[in-house]
């Protein structure tokens, strides 16, 4: 399906304001036309002709003979010149009305669109899994879902309201001019073939231009997004002229690409111009002869002065809306290049297309089990591999290694943000992969080191995805067990405080603390702490590890932390090394040992000398 028919499947839902666009713009496209068809009989009274009102004219002699017959009165001009004009200014005034009655329809119409394009873009994207955002910028990502939905409105525009408006003045033109005269309005016809043929090369290259310039757009928002985010990192190591030249040099190829673009599409109006100027002055000699030959031989001319005058004033006419419908692909080239950018995410599979599941999991009675597990991005080289244990219901499963062994990707494959490359993960039995992703995930509660807050307010931030669920009693019970009920009552509103973006008006423990109550408050029976008091002071470790003891208790918990000093009580220990389970055991075991944990473990106690 090409994309502009795709764009269009969005117009469905908004049929009636579509069809009141094209109903508006096609009634003052008429009354337009008639409007211009009262200047032959003006005419024909200024020039002192004696039949104001051509004759033999099929319809265009019925249509003025009912509208002016009866204003035009013998031997006074201006009278019948007066009745005339009132009646072209109310002809125009209704006009108008109902052009503007169009583009309401047209501009209400746009905008829906171009809302229900960006909420399926964003509706879309939260449900891809986890690779494609490590495989996307984040600038970019936001350049497509705001930056392309508005640039794709632009076709929009075109279609469902200049377009339509200009489209149906040009049918009306052309209906009239074939009545007032066939054979001219044939030669006149002629530019619209010759200008879409000649613009067709421009508008391949407009295309593919536009695609690029809309990647280079996308990279200076990832640009700003990185420097924005990381803004202490930059100042923290004078990094201000490097991120200086990041900036411009990204700025510097979407301003080139653009004048190239922009000196490609200028070219459309002009041409179109040029060529149907050409061809109404070729017309205006074609009818002048026409009427001197027909004077010279004595006979009835098939136009008159009056006639030929206004046949020229309706061509004319017919320029600027032939200009802007010639226009009219380059603005769609552009726009669809955006669109293309959109249907790309809306094209790319979801977790939920994906997800096979057809089980429902409420809780885990026995046991999760890790089964000859393997894992691979792109089936490039194996991250994890041969990884099998068995996590009963109770444990403490406490996951370490060095830096890169695999410990967060092999969390991440229990609650399906990854899949196995190979073997299975089993809940109570059943292959994880049979359990519908909803019903798995609410099986699982995560808190991590880099703990994401949104700006709004704490009670929403700890029933986040679940504010429909819990009352406010719940809440503050949940901030009570995890140690934040004490520093959120020294807010400024409590509970309702709005808090910053990433939640930056807290420290580094109070935020642990909101995520632990956040878990807390889910009650998940599966536990994921991914390094949650690796940054911390000792005071916040401190009342952030009362809190996690809290909600240790009757849960299966996979901890991930750097020092070993916080898994001492662990039910096994998992050495991780190059993704493969190198040690398992509990902290006495894996020290007898002297392998690789307690060559760790004495890293961690052994004073610098």
């Amino acid at each position: 399906m090409s994309t502009y028919r795709r764009l269009l499947a969005f117009l469905r839902p908004h049929a009636a304001r579509f069809a009141g666009n094209v109903a508006a713009n096609a009634l003052g496209a008429v009354l337009d036309g008639i409007a211009f068809l009262l200047l032959i009989p003006f005419l024909n009274t200024l020039f002192r002709q004696p039949q104001p009102i051509p004759q033999n004219r099929g319809w265009i002699t019925d249509l003025l003979n009912r509208v002016v017959g009866a204003m035009m009165v013998p031997g006074q001009p201006m009278r019948s010149l007066g009745g005339v004009i009132l009646l072209i200014i109310s002809l125009v005034a209704l006009k108008n009305f109902f052009l503007w009655l169009g583009g309401q329809f047209g501009a209400s119409l746009q905008e829906r669109i171009t809302r229900d394009l960006r909420d399926a873009v964003f509706r879309h994207m939260l449900r891809l899994p986890l690779g494609w955002f490590s495989r996307m910028r984040t600038g970019q990502v936001m350049s497509r879902i705001l930056a392309d939905t508005e640039q794709a409105k632009a076709v929009l525009a075109e279609v469902a309201t200049r377009s339509v408006q200009n489209l149906a003045q040009v049918v009306v033109t052309i209906v009239v001019l074939i009545r007032m005269s066939p054979r001219l309005a044939l030669v006149s016809l002629v530019v619209a073939p010759v200008i879409t043929a000649v613009l067709q090369p421009i508008l391949r290259r407009l295309r593919r231009g536009h695609r690029v310039l809309r990647n280079e757009y996308g990279e200076i928002t990832s640009v700003l997004q990185e420097v924005v985010s990381g803004v202490r990192l930059v100042k923290s190591f004078r990094g201000e002229p490097y991120e200086d030249r990041r900036f411009t040099g990204a700025s510097g190829a979407y301003t080139r690409g653009m004048i190239r673009i922009t000196r490609l599409s200028l070219l459309a109006g002009p041409i179109t111009e040029v060529l149907g100027t050409v061809v109404a002055v070729g017309v205006l000699w074609m009818g002048a002869r026409e009427i001197f030959a027909a004077e010279a031989g004595g006979a009835a001319a098939a136009l008159d002065g009056g006639m030929l005058i206004t046949f020229m004033v309706m061509l004319m006419r017919l320029l600027p809306p032939l200009k802007q419908l010639s226009q009219a692909p380059t603005v769609a080239t552009q726009s669809l290049a955006a669109a293309e950018r959109l249907f790309e995410i809306l094209d790319e599979p979801t977790e939920t297309h994906r997800d096979r599941g057809d089980r429902d999991a409420t809780t885990l009675r026995s046991a999760l089990a890790f089964e000859h597990v393997a894992f691979s991005y792109d089936g490039a080289q194996r991250v994890l591999d041969g990884i099998t244990f068995t996590a009963r219901k109770g444990d403490v499963i406490a996951i370490v290694g060095s830096s890169g062994a695999g410990k967060s990707t092999l969390v991440d494959l229990i609650p399906r943000f990854i899949e196995p490359s190979a073997g299975r993960i089993t809940l109570d039995g059943v292959d994880i992969r049979e359990i519908r992703l909803p019903s798995l995930r609410a099986l699982t509660g995560i808190v991590s080191q880099d703990t994401v807050l949104f700006h709004d307010t704490v009670l929403a931030n700890i029933a986040y995805g679940a504010a429909e669920s819990f009352g406010r009693a719940q809440v503050e019970a949940a901030a009570r067990a995890a140690n934040a009920h004490d520093f959120i009552m020294q807010l400024p509103q409590g509970y309702d405080t709005v808090l910053g973006e990433r939640g930056t008006r807290l420290s580094g423990g109070q935020r642990q603390r909101i995520a632990i109550a956040r878990a807390i408050l889910v009650d998940p029976p599966i536990l994921i702490l991914d390094e949650a008091t690796s940054a911390l002071d000792s005071e916040s470790e401190h009342l952030v590890q009362q809190a996690i003891e809290r909600l240790l208790a009757g849960r299966t918990v996979f901890v991930i932390a750097h020092r070993l000093s916080t898994i001492t009580r662990a039910t096994q220990i998992l050495v991780l090394d190059r993704g493969q389970i190198v040690e398992r055991g509990t902290h006495a075991d894996l020290l007898a040992r002297a392998g690789v944990y307690a060559r760790l473990h004495a890293l961690q106690t052994t004073p610098l000398q």
